[in-house]
């Protein structure tokens, strides 16, 4: 079985969606679902770990990575829009059943693709992906509740610096156990992407859009209770953004779940991807 990436797209709604796919189409299917401020890349070195045992699937969002960027008069940047557009390549691939991997947007998007269709989910590997308040940190608070209460020049100032590159660099090496051992590629090309022209423009709009998945919270703590999925949660524990209690929160709903704490921040694949995929193998491919 190989472990080679394929970089591939699809057309979803008009959209040219780009994905990376690994592993054996017969096995068990992971969609792997990115975080901000980056795409599918972050998970570059964990897909060749577990293509032995799975088959992958990481897209980049409409307006991330390698998918198209339509600018925000062209396209409405929500989360509703977001899992849209997944559940589109989900048709498009044909996917009738997958364990959803969710790291900070992620989240919302991934439990967006579980309350709609709970029978095609057969778990959740939740990676600093939060859904309770008690998860959200003090640094996003600051960031989003004056924009969220009043969207104006001086409210933006954050939003736009969380996305700037000294934002993008910081999210990548906040809590990392040793800086060193973070590729700067991360950054480099995250920033790369987010600078384009109007890129940083939806990027607000979709941080001010952010209030809709907490609005949404009660509904997803319903289904994991109703449906209880088997569940890994691998979390850095050192994150400012999502902090531990965010974590421990799944347990009150979903009780049976394994935690894992990793030394590290708010991403954690760089230095702890064999461990997060020997994990996954012994919760998953057993």
């Amino acid at each position: 079985m190989t472990d080679r990436i394929y970089h591939r797209t699809a057309d979803v709604n008009g959209r040219k969606i780009f994905y990376r796919e690994a592993g054996d189409p017969a096995a068990p299917t992971i969609l792997l679902l990115h975080g901000l401020p980056t795409s599918s890349q972050m998970f570059r070195d964990l897909m060749p770990a577990l293509a032995d045992r799975f088959h992958l699937i990481a897209p980049d969002y409409v307006g991330f990575g390698h998918s198209d960027a339509p600018l925000r008069h062209a396209f409405t940047y929500t989360f509703d829009n977001l899992a849209a557009h997944v559940a589109g390549l989900v048709d498009v691939l044909r996917l009738t059943s997958y364990i959803l991997y969710m790291q900070d947007y992620g989240g919302p998007v991934g439990f967006r693709l579980f309350t709609q269709r709970p029978d095609r989910v057969d778990g959740f590997i939740i990676q600093n992906a939060n859904a309770y308040m008690e998860g959200v940190g003090d640094a996003p608070k600051a960031v989003l509740l004056p924009l969220w209460e009043n969207r104006t020049p001086e409210t933006e100032k954050p939003a736009r610096d969380f996305i700037s590159v000294e934002g993008t660099k910081f999210h990548w090496l906040v809590g990392a156990k040793d800086p060193e051992a973070i590729n700067p590629d991360n950054w480099v090309l995250d920033q790369a992407l987010l600078d384009r022209p109007g890129v940083q423009d939806y990027q607000v709009d979709l941080l001010e859009n952010y209030k809709s998945n907490i609005a949404l919270y009660p509904e997803w703590q319903a289904a994991f209770r109703v449906h209880k999925p088997k569940t890994l949660i691998v979390w850095g524990k050192n994150d400012p953004f999502f902090i531990p209690p965010g974590a421990r929160a799944y347990l009150n709903d979903l009780p049976e779940a394994k935690l894992v704490w990793l030394d590290a921040g708010h991403f954690v694949l760089d230095e702890n991807a064999p461990q997060v995929a020997a994990e996954i193998k012994t919760v998953f491919a057993a």
